[in-house]
């Protein structure tokens, strides 16, 4: 089977969030399961040397943007069995962040583009295009609609998946015609499309084959109003389309049995040196080094969708409490201002790192005795599956991915691999790290066996990985 896979980031080349992680992962499943696949991607130029000077030059053509002539070269990378290419603009691609831009519909207009002339010009034959988030999800509607009559491209199937809905890729309907040079009049009277606009990530939707997204409980949500920022009733026409799979982690680079940015490696069966990371981290953090309290860890940027406000509005209560907190992150200068502040005056209780350190953060997911992770909503979470993976127990809020990986502490059966919360509201967050803090203290042999059911859990890229073939499979043969 043939895949290109299309996404405007992935580590280790450049990435600003989950989505950067996906494009990474599961290419490098999917080879394994002899997949031919190929990860389609811009020429940032922020790209590290190392991997520019790794980058061979295929091919250069033009590439009409409506009316604008623009140039394109193609580079190409070869590394873990997969295949990447890069398409490279300096006009669109030379910047100091990948996103942001008021351009940023012409930005994207021309990768979607530049994409489909790629698979032409190289007699490419991809039998699926997997395309991710707003950035490429023109591409169904341009197969379909702009280039229908090349015959190459007539049996290729689309997969779109929605790792944030919040994105949606909002532009004026002029620019159906201005950035891809596709007249509106025929589409007039399809209401759904772009009366109010063009909305790639809509377009998208409507016009692939399938559409999944990273949960199977977002793929419900965002079925509703609450969630869905405006598309809910076309993802309800769409629902026998839409489905929903659990993103995994990489467990070759997170392994606390063989990762070297903890001091001490541990594992489900010695699950005593976990302790030395976490006195590491106290003495790194200048926290007072005491075993006995739990620690609590934080790794997010710092917006109020992630639950951040609600945190703010307890924290004083928290910090009251015997225990300790160490954050990581960035995000609304605001908030960033008020966990500092909170930190000024709580030094022997509390650490704010308003930077990103990629070492730091494996050493709180090592360190730490909880993972505080109370996002308002969540598509899937990579972090709580680290955590986990690690031996810590998060604190959830439980909506999207976090209801579908973390399992509730239950008393009773002293069963589980977390704390969870269900109602967005500060007394339901209390109550949830009160819990937590109460069992880490009265009853550490209950608090093991949490770890343990945490650690062993499969979050790999195994199980998703099949699921997504599974997919390409039926949508080859429909």
């Amino acid at each position: 089977m043939n895949v290109f896979f299309a996404s405007a980031e992935c580590a280790p080349f450049f990435k600003t969030g989950g989505l950067g992680d996906v494009a990474a992962s599961l290419p490098k499943a999917l080879a394994k399961k002899a997949t031919d696949i190929s990860v389609v991607l811009p020429y940032f130029t922020k790209m590290p040397e190392i991997y520019q000077s790794q980058c061979q030059t295929l091919c250069n053509f033009t590439v009409e943007v409506g009316w604008r002539k623009q140039s394109c070269q193609v580079k190409q990378l070869k590394q873990s069995s997969v295949t990447y290419y890069f398409i490279e603009n300096a006009y669109y691609f030379d910047r100091e962040n990948l996103y942001g831009y008021g351009d940023d519909g012409e930005r994207f207009a021309f990768f979607s583009l530049a994409i489909i002339e790629m698979i032409n010009k190289l007699e490419l034959q991809p039998e699926i295009i997997h395309v991710n988030d707003f950035h490429t999800a023109m591409i169904p509607f341009l197969l379909k609609e702009k280039y229908a009559a090349i015959k190459n491209f007539q049996s290729i199937r689309t997969i779109l998946t929605i790792h944030n809905i919040e994105f949606q890729g909002n532009f004026a309907k002029e620019s159906l015609p201005d950035y891809f040079g596709i007249p509106l009049e025929p589409y007039t009277d399809r209401k759904e499309l772009f009366s109010d606009g063009l909305n790639y990530l809509k377009t998208g939707i409507l016009f692939a084959d399938h559409v999944t997204t990273v949960s199977p409980t977002y793929a419900k949500e965002i079925q509703t109003q609450e969630f869905a920022f405006g598309l809910d009733r076309i993802l309800s026409y769409r629902k026998n389309k839409l489905s929903g799979i659990l993103n995994g982690i990489d467990y070759e680079l997170n392994n606390p049995e063989t990762d070297q940015a903890i001091p001490a490696p541990y594992s489900v069966d010695n699950l005593a040196d976990k302790k030395k990371n976490k006195q590491v981290l106290q003495e790194k953090m200048n926290l007072p080094v005491r075993d006995e309290i739990p620690l609590i860890g934080i790794v997010s940027r710092l917006t109020a969708q992630k639950g951040f406000l609600l945190v703010l509005d307890e924290l004083a209560e928290i910090l009251d409490k015997d225990v300790q907190l160490v954050l990581l992150g960035t995000g609304d200068k605001e908030i960033e201002r008020s966990f500092q502040q909170f930190a000024e005056r709580h030094p022997d209780k509390f650490k704010a790192n308003i930077t990103f350190d990629v070492d730091l953060a494996q050493l709180i997911y090592a360190g730490a005795d909880l993972f505080l992770m109370p996002s308002k909503s969540e598509p899937c979470g990579l972090s709580q599956m680290l955590a986990m993976h690690y031996g810590t127990l998060p604190i959830v809020h439980e909506v999207g991915g976090l209801k579908d990986t973390v399992i509730p502490f239950n008393p009773i059966a002293k069963s589980g691999t977390g704390f969870g919360f269900t109602k967005f509201d500060t007394a339901d967050l209390i109550k949830s790290i009160q819990a937590a803090i109460d069992l880490y203290w009265q009853n550490q042999e209950v608090w093991q066996i949490l770890m343990k059911n945490a650690m062993e859990k499969d979050f790999s890229w195994e199980k998703s990985s099949r699921l997504y073939l599974d997919l390409y499979q039926k949508a080859i043969s429909s």
